[in-house]
């Protein structure tokens, strides 16, 4: 049976009893491991040096450890593990909650300066987020940008939509969840109730039940009886009532039948041999699951009791085995360099996306504080005007309902948007932002305050800079200790896996059945922008904000270059290159194919995705009919720019993309218009505008790669979610039947 890697919903519940435990200890240092180990080193007034361990990569885990178990302390702590020993230091750990039945910690930290939270999300891609007092995200290992939530540096964090907790439901709504569904009853209880394929095959077997049973032929007494099974379970496990076993699953057993009565005769063997449990020994084989009680679902196998959940936690994720990770192709003492460098790269990308966001966040603060002195006037008699209300014991509704209805007749009165009464306030409406204002402060000491936020704000992008800097001599050395193995390996003869793979052509290999597929990236210039070549090899650029638009245009848009941009509004400027920055621009024939494809390309990055339509129209120019000049008495925002003269048009465009893996002569993701690419990849996945936000459609073409790809490890490294998600139009897809 596989290895248990990740700690269930059910198993949080028992932990999170024992952990607050711990309640009073003292924060002494933060450890960061990679990406994705956190490790506390606490004092404990009775117990001593209390280790918690926090990991959120492809083991995901967090109990307290052996001081023996932990690893030794890393070498120059990165800003993550800095700015936790700068908010944790000293700090009292205060109590760990579940998030209601979901795979999410949060231990909460107190000090008299400041208070810290601590996320721990251990499903999906995991990560681990540190939140102010009032829940505001101070930093994150993974930065999470979907419709649904958002986990970045400086805005509220978003916690997963929240799932059915069964432990919450009385018999009734227990009942009518399950009468819900339209599968069996252990898949019900996996799925609808949140209990898991584990636990939901252990209620079955504790109530009696046959669980392969169709829901619509069960009765109510079954109903019942897996209600109270699962009540008597959680209560114990709410108590404290625990038995912590890890389960071992011997050599000779992963090729036999793991059934009961098998189970049952290696037991008595044991017993009769004097070795497993009964003579106080460590069970022969490999662990395979530790559980907070014993389940009769595992009565076929070996396990070894523990004192407390921690302990058996400990034991087993100290000595799990690891090594059918390790199979990637390459040699297993060879680190994993490009797993790592792509890692780096992505931390790069969204701490510059940080940055950016601060820079908005502080720029429309100083535009509020601008606008307070532009409009001075009105805002001073608006806020005279509710200090004298306040002043004459008028209440905040009849304050509000006083402006409302006064619009036009009283100063100000048209810009009043409501009030915020537990905080003392109004909010006013100037031009396109809506601002909070103090009445006893006046409209200096408003403006003041706003302009001490926008300073703040600044501050946050020095530190994301600085983070930024450090990271980059991560990525250098990396790449450095990458060039070192590569150099080491020639010099012993041994043929590269470049100069191996370098004979194949594309069309002979079979890579989706390949047991291993090398890693082979090379970094282009260009890998910032939106990108694809078309199916005649023609470079087609696209901006992703309006900074990039601006740079396209003035600093990579040549003479001979094609400009293209959708009638709908919100698309990208798109440039097809007909020569690299590097070459003097030239005049060539652009075929017809590569030119509807990059006009194809401009739409489906345009609104009209995101609006669901299932086509829109483009258009072409060249370079010198864009401009930066508007037409007398117009504007140009930030990214736009004027087009004169005749332009030729796409229509009916048909928004229809793909996303694919290339093999040859990079590995990589590569997106763009389906005619484009189907030729560049090993295999590729058409979509087109849907219902699931792009994360998640991202995540949905990753397993549907996953399933593809004997070698999945190496879709795990060169095509991730976030890595897919960068070559997909911006909105909702699906992918195409």
């Amino acid at each position: 049976m596989d290895q248990k890697r990740e700690l269930t919903s059910v198993d949080l519940v028992a932990l999170t009893a024992e952990l607050n435990d711990y309640q009073g200890a003292k924060v002494d240092k933060a450890y960061l491991y990679g990406d994705d180990l956190v490790r506390l080193k606490l004092r404990d007034f009775d117990r001593g040096r209390v280790e918690l361990i926090l990991e959120v990569g492809d083991t995901k885990r967090a109990h307290v450890a052996a001081p023996e178990h932990v690893p030794d302390a890393p070498g120059r702590p990165p800003n993550f593990a800095k700015m936790l020993r700068n908010r944790l230091s000293g700090a009292d750990f205060h109590e760990v909650r579940q998030h209601g039945f979901d795979r999410v910690l949060e231990f909460e930290f107190r000090r008299e300066d400041q208070d810290t939270t601590i996320v721990v999300e251990l499903f999906g891609d995991g990560n681990v987020a540190v939140l102010d007092q009032n829940g505001e995200v101070v930093d994150a290992l993974r930065t999470v940008r979907l419709k649904s939530r958002t986990v970045a540096a400086g805005s509220q964090y978003g916690f997963p939509s929240q799932r059915v907790d069964p432990l919450e439901l009385d018999f009734e709504a227990f009942a009518a969840q399950m009468r819900d569904s339209d599968t069996d009853l252990v898949r019900t209880l996996a799925t609808q109730l949140n209990f898991g394929g584990l636990y939901g095959e252990e209620l079955c077997s504790r109530a009696g039940v046959e669980k392969t049973k169709d829901i619509e032929d069960a009765t109510d007494e079954e109903f019942r009886a897996l209600y109270d099974a699962s009540e008597r379970l959680f209560s114990a496990i709410r108590a404290g009532e625990l038995d912590p076993r890890v389960y071992y699953e011997r050599e000779d057993e992963q090729s036999e039948s793991s059934d009961e009565a098998n189970g049952e005769a290696v037991s008595r063997e044991d017993e009769e041999n004097g070795e497993g449990d009964s003579a106080g020994q460590k069970p022969r084989g490999h662990r395979v699951d530790v559980t907070s009680v014993a389940l009769e679902e595992y009565s076929h196998l070996d396990c070894e009791p523990f004192g407390s959940f921690n302990a058996a936690l400990d034991d087993y994720f100290t000595n799990i085995d690891t090594t059918e990770d390790e199979e990637s192709g390459e040699t297993a003492s060879r680190p994993d360099f490009e797993a790592e460098i792509e890692k780096q790269q992505r931390i790069i990308e969204q701490q510059e996306g940080a940055i950016e966001d601060f820079a908005e966040q502080a720029e429309a603060e100083r535009e509020k504080a601008e606008l307070l002195y532009g409009n001075y006037d009105l805002v001073a008699d608006l806020l005279a005007a509710v200090e004298d209300a306040k002043e004459a014991g008028v209440g905040w509704e009849d304050i509000e309902e006083t402006f409302e209805n006064a619009a036009g007749d009283v100063p100000g009165a048209d810009a009043f948007v409501g009030v915020n009464e537990s905080e003392g306030l109004i909010r006013v409406r100037l031009d396109d932002h809506t601002i909070s204002l103090d009445p006893e402060s006046g409209v200096e000491k408003n403006a003041d305050r706003l302009y001490t936020e926008a300073k703040r704000v600044e501050e946050k992008q020095d530190g994301a800079r600085e983070a930024i800097e450090n990271t980059r001599e991560e990525l250098e050395a990396l790449r450095e200790r990458r060039d070192e193995w590569e150099a080491a390996d020639n010099e012993d003869g041994e043929e590269s896996d470049d100069e191996a793979a370098g004979d194949d052509e594309f069309e002979d290999v079979d890579w989706l059945s390949r047991a291993s597929i090398p890693v082979r990236q090379q970094e282009q210039w260009y890998e910032r922008f939106r990108w694809f070549r078309t199916s005649d090899g023609f470079l087609v650029l696209g901006g992703r904000d309006a900074d990039q638009n601006e740079e396209l245009v003035k600093k990579y848009m040549d003479g001979y270059d094609r400009f293209f941009h959708s009638e709908a509004h919100g698309g990208p400027i798109t440039v097809l290159k007909t020569s690299a920055p590097s070459e003097p621009a030239r005049d060539v024939d652009v075929p017809d194919a590569s030119l509807r494809q990059a006009a194809q390309f401009a739409v489906c990055c345009s609104s009209v995705w995101k609006d669901g339509r299932g086509s829109g129209d483009a258009y072409m120019v060249q370079p010198d009919q864009v401009s930066k000049t508007p037409e007398s008495g117009e504007y140009l925002e930030k990214g736009g720019f004027a087009v004169r003269g005749d332009r030729t048009y796409f229509r009916d465009l048909p928004a229809e993309w793909a996303v694919g893996i290339a093999c040859e002569p990079n590995t990589r993701v590569l997106g763009g218009p389906i005619d484009a690419i189907r030729d560049q990849v090993a295999t590729l996945i058409e979509i087109e505008p849907g219902r699931y936000a792009q994360g998640d459609a991202a995540k949905r073409i990753y397993r549907e790669f996953r399933e593809r790809f004997a070698d999945q490890s190496f879709v795990r490294k060169v095509a991730s979610p976030d890595e897919i998600q960068k070559f997909m139009p911006p909105g909702g897809s699906r992918i195409r039947d």
